[in-house]
């Protein structure tokens, strides 16, 4: 199952620098001279041990009479985090926090055919990577290089015992699995680049009183059973160095602020909801003003809801809002365009062997763009330069005016397509996959209306299909989707404010007790227009390689 949230997931790892019997262990030296001073001569530091261990490594690492490798990419992420939750109008957790993830990737063989080629389902390795990824927190070289040390040996041990497994497995396999390489080679120069080194910046005994206070205006609604106020940011500073030459230094800032709230109706239903807020900066958080006027927007809406009728199984004519719409295409669609599930027999493959033919209504393009920093005054969750391969992040046309131009591409190739554009994305250790940065959907201008007309548009179309009402999905706090092949085909996203529409008159009422399902090509091909207005919604999204910050236009 792959899922949209609104709170990031963290990883905790602990540090190990034990040695092994696999290639010349680095000397121990009496002194490491200076430790850097500041940030930019650290952040050098860690990356020029990164690229001496790595280049020890390409000159040593063999065992016995098996292969060397023929890549190697090293990538530390440190991740910082600051934040404060209350509850009841109390504070419950609050504090700084501080990790540094290694990632070590070894491939034996060659591009065309290595540990990592598509023979036997080969799994995306989420959680079957070696145990220990844990990096010194302190600017100490050698205590890094012992760290990739350690995790390089198991990592190429297991990658040989991989390849001589699928190598033998391709004497099996069909030709369409072993003719696709397992590796595309980069089609540019290996990147060499550095952010801007900023400092995580969060004035906790601020924010400290203002969720106190948030919390407390909740409290103060007797009908509330529990409630949440969390403040945050999340800093991750990522280093990659590989035997092509990338060398790339470059930081993420989040912050974050997410409320909820959870109430009963009469006939003991449980009814949730909340705001979230996303900003690159703590000036682009709203402020406390703005926080209670949400707040109390929140308490009238679960107020409605507990008065609001259930409304029973229905199909009929809608209107998504920006938000559902973003879950929809993100679920629906997004997930089904990621490179690697193309290839893997396990999965559902909806879209393979459709390039060049029509999968969605012809008025319809759909866009993934990470270099869009922001959508008019919103930034964009999904910005990045360069994702965590080292490829330049690239506009993905994926559907043109209905018809499917290409797929979400990681380095690892597919049929037919042989180069990423810039997709490769992970939480933490996690091994890289094509996912979603920036989904931006846009309908051609015969078919988009302002919002007004769009709504007599569905009350014709409830007229037409004599149907008794239609619906409005203004809220939703996220989705999920099945795309495994195995399973069946379907979304499902969780509706918290959907209005009936009478087509006689026109009013909203609203109901509660609905989630809006469906199997992904039926739905998305039955729209049959779109608003003028545009809107944001970001997120979180969790899937194999872990949860990664995205965005839908």
């Amino acid at each position: 199952m792959r899922s949209t949230v609104t709170t990031p997931g963290r990883c905790f790892l602990l540090l190990c620098v034990a040695l092994a019997g696999c290639g010349a262990a680095p000397a121990t030296p009496t002194s490491e001279g200076a430790l850097a001073t500041t940030p930019q001569a650290e952040r050098e530091q860690l990356l020029d041990a990164m690229k001496a261990e790595l280049k020890r490594s390409q000159a040593s690492l063999r065992f016995k009479d098996y292969k060397t490798p023929y890549f190697l990419a090293y990538q530390l992420k440190e991740v910082q985090t600051d934040s404060v939750t209350a509850r009841y109008g109390g504070v419950i957790s609050q504090g700084p926090s501080r990790v540094r993830n290694l990632y070590v990737e070894v491939r034996v063989g060659d591009y065309t055919f290595d540990n990592f080629a598509n023979i036997d389902n080969e799994s995306f390795r989420m959680g079957d990577d070696p145990s220990d990824r844990r990096a010194p927190l302190d600017t100490r070289p050698m205590a890094l290089r012992g760290a990739l040390w350690r995790l390089t040996d198991e990592v190429y041990k297991k990658a040989l015992s991989e390849y001589l497994t699928k190598k033998g497995g391709a004497v099996y396999a069909t030709e369409d699995k072993t003719r696709t390489p397992s590796f595309s080679k980069l089609s540019t120069p290996p990147a060499s680049y550095r952010s801007p080194v900023t400092a995580l910046s969060f004035d906790r005994a601020k924010w400290k009183k203002v969720s106190q206070s948030l919390s407390d205006q909740i409290k103060a609604d007797a009908s509330i059973i529990d409630s949440s106020v969390e403040i945050g940011v999340i800093k991750t500073t990522r280093y990659l160095t590989t035997s092509e030459g990338a060398d790339i230094a470059d930081e993420r800032t989040i912050y974050s602020i997410q409320i909820s709230a959870v109430t009963r109706a009469p006939d003991g239903m449980k009814l949730e909801h909340g705001r979230s807020f996303y900003a690159r900066t703590p000036a682009k958080l709203p402020d406390a003003a703005k926080l209670k006027a949400e707040v109390d927007a929140m308490l009238g809406d679960l107020k409605a809801l507990r008065a609001a009728p259930v409304i029973d199984p229905y199909t009929g004519p809608a209107i998504l809002m920006p938000e559902a719409s973003g879950v929809l295409f993100h679920e629906a669609v997004g997930h089904r365009l990621e490179g690697e599930r193309q290839q893997n027999e396990e999965e559902g493959r909806t879209f393979k062997g459709q390039l060049g033919k029509k999968i969605i209504p012809a008025f319809l393009s759909i866009v993934d763009d990470p270099t869009r920093e922001v959508h008019g005054p919103t930034a964009l969750n999904g910005f990045y330069k360069y994702d965590d391969e080292g490829v330049a992040g690239q506009p993905a046309v994926l559907v043109d005016r209905g018809v499917l131009k290409a797929f979400l591409k990681s380095r690892t190739p597919i049929d037919g397509s042989p180069h990423s554009n810039g997709h490769g994305r992970a939480q933490g250790h996690n091994k890289p996959m094509a996912r979603m940065a920036n989904l931006i959907v846009t309908a051609s201008p015969d078919k988009s209306v302002p919002y007004k007309k769009l709504k007599e548009m569905l009350i014709a179309e409830v007229k037409r299909q004599n149907k008794p009402f239609g619906l409005i999905i203004r809220d939703i706090t996220g989705g999920s989707t099945n795309t495994s092949g195995y399973g069946y085909q379907a979304f499902k996203g969780t509706s918290r404010m959907i209005y009936k529409v009478d087509p006689s008159t026109g009013a909203e009422t609203l109901v509660r007790g609905a989630e809006l399902v469906g199997t992904p090509l039926t739905s998305i091909n039955k729209i049959v227009a779109a608003s003028t207005e545009t809107d944001v919604f970001n997120g979180y999204c969790g899937a194999e390689s872990g949860y990664v910050p995205v965005s839908a236009v």
